[in-house]
C-alpha cells in the first residue's frame, strides 16, 4: 500500500511539473496568441512558482519517504542475515 500512495503522489507531482513547463513554453513561444495575458512576464513567474512547488514535493517524497522505504528494507535483510 506504501509503495502505490508513493508511486501515485511521484505521478501527480511529475504531471503537475510538465504541465507547468508546458504552461512556460506556450507563454513563452506563442505569447502572441494569447489575448487575456496582458503581463506575459508576470503569467510565467506564476506557472514558475507553481512548478518550484511541485519539484519541491516531488523532491520531498523521493528524497524523505522513498529513502526511508528503502533504508527499512535494508535494516530488514540485515537483521534476517543476523
Amino acid at each position: 500500500m506504501r509503495k502505490m500512495i508513493l508511486g501515485a503522489m511521484r505521478s501527480y507531482y511529475a504531471g503537475h511539473i510538465n504541465r507547468h513547463l508546458t504552461n512556460i513554453e506556450i507563454l513563452l513561444n506563442n505569447s502572441v496568441g494569447i489575448g487575456e495575458h496582458q503581463d506575459i512576464v508576470q503569467s510565467v513567474d506564476t506557472e514558475l512558482e507553481k512548478l518550484a512547488v511541485a519539484d519541491d514535493k516531488l523532491t520531498m517524497v523521493m528524497k524523505y519517504l522513498e529513502r526511508s522505504e528503502a533504508n527499512a528494507e535494508q535494516e530488514k535483510k540485515e537483521s534476517k542475515s543476523k
